[in-house]
């Protein structure tokens, strides 16, 4: 029988991504270099070893900073405009890429290839809003007090930025960040999740190709993977930066370890988003939102749908749709397009789920549609596990947890200010959504009295953030905003600047100082 890597032109595509079996985890473009241990990088969707790559030690990430230093000199210098035009080739370069990526994408980190393919699109979607943005980076001009007085702001870039994304988005979440950061006239260094390092070593090439491409510094894209990597850049005062992606649990760490050196960070954590599905929902609807958003990427997604939140009226109308759709899921590789839901990232990843699955029973919660693990021909990697459906209460302790996995608590509501406190009565304010044909119940969902979260959305689900709209959250969410809007402010430092051309020195506020 051909193994996936065969089957599915995984080894092709590795070959075009220029990944070798071992490869090394720093780079500073066309110098790849490393000393530490080797990661190997299994797929959930097998089992099967897809390559190693070597950690970086604490003298490969010193030597990473310093080239990524003098890169900085370089890039800021040049006009953001003409670093838009980078940016727009490195979109031309993962349009050429984006089959053998996408496939990279799905089979490392167990998406469908449809998502994986779909993350490609989203990296070609931020360079082209990217260079859009690169003939926008405005500022304000003020008037002075002052007679003969002229004020503004200006922003420049910070410098060295510090990336740490996860698995569940192995390169998205990266070009979010980088793309922004790179027309704003920082550099930025990587650090990618160890469970996913494959696929930032194929997005370092394609990025390298066309830095070397341009003559600039191919140091403007530093590498370094390994868990160390991430507390090298934490601590490090000459990253005024950082962003991270991942738990709240560490991110809570990193926001501290930061802030002590007073450093600035992006924050996107943890998510516990609810649907409210209203009696006068369109069911149809519904059942799209809330099935993809929460088995979507196994319920790994930081917006999947964890809570659905349904009116009393239609409750069981809703479950019972529910519970049919549940039904016809195919559960298996991500390859194949015949199936709706692939494994988790990996074994511990099914442990959580089978814990918070427990600890519903434990407090009263009701199985609607029974989970578990699956077992058998296709299912040897052991991540994969059945789509669950759990009836709960939102104050139970697990239903205030996010749970990485496509596990769906519902619960009833009687009137819309219940549903909308039920919604915003966790700790996490990621994503949000109401389904409803009544204005008035819309608009008080979007008003001032209405959900907490960074994100609010009517008539679709909480999971498919596009770009152009600022992504992330509030409370435990961490508070960033990355992607679209006026992100690209946490990028760069603002100045203040007064120009005087007149011949005499007056004072603000009137103040008087005769010499």
């Amino acid at each position: 029988m051909a193994t996936a890597i065969d089957q599915f032109g995984i080894q092709e595509a590795l070959q075009q991504l220029g990944l070798k079996e071992i490869n090394e985890g720093t780079s500073t473009g066309s110098n790849w270099f490393s000393n530490g241990k080797i990661i190997e990088s299994y797929s959930p969707a097998t089992g099967e070893l897809i390559g190693k790559v070597k950690s970086s030690t604490k003298e490969d990430y010193e030597a990473a900073m310093k080239t990524a230093e003098e890169a900085f000199k370089e890039w800021r210098l040049i006009p953001a405009p003409k670093r838009g035009e980078i940016v727009r080739q490195m979109g031309e370069a993962l349009r050429k890429y984006k089959e053998p990526l996408g496939k990279l994408v799905s089979y490392e980190m167990g998406k469908s290839l449809q998502e994986g393919l779909g993350e490609v699109q989203e990296m070609i979607d931020i360079c082209d809003f990217a260079v859009g943005l690169s003939r926008q980076l405005y500022g304000l001009t003020m008037h002075s007090e002052r007679p003969m007085h002229r004020m503004y702001e200006q922003w420049h870039p910070f410098g060295v930025v510090g990336i740490i994304s996860a698995f569940n988005f192995p390169v998205a979440v990266w070009s979010w960040n980088s793309m922004l950061a790179w027309v704003c006239g920082d550099v930025c260094i990587w650090k990618p999740s160890s469970k996913t390092p494959l696929c930032a070593v194929a997005c370092q090439n394609i990025i390298t190709e066309v830095l070397r491409n341009n003559n600039v510094s191919e140091g403007v894209s530093c590498l370094v993977v390994g868990n160390e990597s991430g507390d090298l850049i934490n601590n490090d005062k000459r990253i005024p930066l950082v962003s991270f992606t991942g738990s709240t649990r560490i991110g809570r760490h990193v926001s501290k370890t930061v802030a002590e050196r007073f450093g600035n960070t992006i924050l996107e954590l943890g998510g516990n988003n609810a649907i409210i599905v209203s009696e006068h929902a369109d069911i149809s609807m519904v059942l799209v939102g809330a099935v993809f958003g929460a088995v979507g990427t196994a319920g790994q997604r930081c917006t999947s749908t964890r809570r659905l939140i349904v009116h009393e009226s239609v409750y069981d109308k809703t479950i019972n749709v529910l519970k049919n759709a549940y039904g016809q899921l195919k559960i298996g590789n991500p390859l194949d397009s015949n199936n709706h839901v692939g494994p988790l990232i990996d074994k511990g990843a099914v442990n959580d789920y089978l814990n918070a699955i427990e600890k519903a029973k434990q407090e009263g919660g009701n199985i609607i549609v029974e989970g578990g693990v699956l077992e058998g021909e296709g299912y040897e990697s052991g991540c994969y596990v059945k789509p669950c459906i759990i009836e709960a209460k939102n104050e139970f302790h697990i239903v205030q947890e996010e749970t990485f996995a496509p596990i769906l608590y519902v619960m009833k509501y009687s009137t819309i200010e219940e549903a909308i406190a039920m919604q915003n009565g966790v700790p996490q304010g990621l994503s949000s959504s109401i389904f409803t044909n009544n204005m008035r119940e819309m608009e008080l969902f979007l008003s001032h009295a209405g959900s907490d979260c960074g994100i609010a959305n009517v008539n679709i689900g909480t999971s498919g953030a596009e770009i152009g709209g600022a992504f992330g959250g509030e409370k435990e969410t961490g508070g960033g905003r990355e992607s679209g809007s006026d992100a690209w402010k946490a990028y760069m430092r603002r100045q203040t600047n007064t120009i005087n051309y007149g011949t005499a020195l007056p004072l603000a506020q009137g103040i008087k100082f005769d010499l």
